[in-house]
């Protein structure tokens, strides 16, 4: 996968980049295309500790990011981040398109079900959590006990947010 912005901007980093400074507006929103999964819409986001690739982050109004979990009752916009994206480093979050987000590897999910965040911060959930609005699993997703893109699933996003107080 790499992903090309397609708009002509000076100076900033590539998707699934880290950056040591801010390279563009924190919270700038971007278009890209891939040549295998097509469109997609990314923001730019600060990082928080513990950042993997595919991990769930939301964000707040200062495009500070944390790392999602079910417990947290906020309805904030999701994002997926595209890189290890720690503390004090600042890179892309894909909000738009096919992405791929962190799962726990033992739990498999139907193409076309809703998804939400599991009570372990960061990962996609398909049971007994809160929804995630505007993501739906694209493609199935089995559970497996190895390490093997096991521990992803592809995800149809379109400007993702926690549910907030819904139970």
């Amino acid at each position: 996968m790499a992903w090309k912005i397609t708009e002509n901007r000076l100076g900033q980093s590539l998707i699934g980049g880290i950056d040591d400074s801010a390279k563009v507006p924190v919270g700038t929103v971007v278009t890209a295309v891939d040549d295998s999964l097509g469109g997609g819409e990314f923001i730019y986001l600060k990082g928080v500790a513990s950042t993997a690739i595919n991990d769930v982050v939301t964000y707040d109004v200062n495009f500070l990011t944390v790392r999602a979990a079910a417990g947290n009752a906020l309805p904030r916009p999701v994002a997926f981040a595209m890189a290890a994206v720690v503390a004090n480093k600042w890179g892309w979050y894909q909000i738009g398109g096919v992405a791929y987000a962190s799962k726990t590897k033992t739990i498999s999910m139907a193409a076309g079900i809703a998804v939400g965040v599991s009570t372990t911060a960061k990962v996609i959930h398909s049971s007994s959590v809160k929804e995630i609005s505007g993501c739906l699993v694209a493609v199935v997703a089995s559970a497996t006990t190895t390490t093997n893109n096991g521990e992803r699933v592809a995800l149809m996003v379109n400007r993702p947010m926690l549910q907030g107080r819904i139970t």
